[in-house]
């Protein structure tokens, strides 16, 4: 019988799943984000639900990426300034091959040129 980590690394060797895994990981460090914040804030699930106006069932939810729909960048903020955060949403460039563009890319960077030149 294989133990966990050898069928992890048995499971990742293919590239779909690898892919998969790789995305999963992204949501869950943000979702880590906010439980990290909430623990060092001592605050409890329901607590932040009072402060955001909502249950603490939604706020487990929230929490776990298990919901049926994904929170709104409104409950996000409000669930960050509940903890006394503020909420910072960036675009990170992919890291792509330099041979590989698409035309969508190439048309954004063009553009951007043209307004910054």
């Amino acid at each position: 019988m294989l133990t966990h980590k050898e069928l992890k690394a048995r499971a990742l060797e293919r590239a779909d799943v690898k892919d998969e895994y790789d995305r999963l990981n992204e949501e869950f460090q943000f979702l880590d984000e906010f439980l990290k914040a909430r623990a060092a804030a001592g605050v409890t699930q329901a607590e932040i639900a009072e402060r955001i106006g909502t249950t603490q069932s939604a706020v487990a939810r929230l929490e776990s990426g298990r919901g049926k729909h994904s929170p709104s960048i409104a409950t996000l903020k409000k669930y960050a300034h509940a903890l006394g955060c503020r909420l910072e949403l960036r675009l990170v460039r992919e890291k792509t091959s330099r041979k590989v563009k698409n035309k969508t890319s190439q048309t954004t960077e063009h553009k951007s040129r043209l307004r910054a030149g």
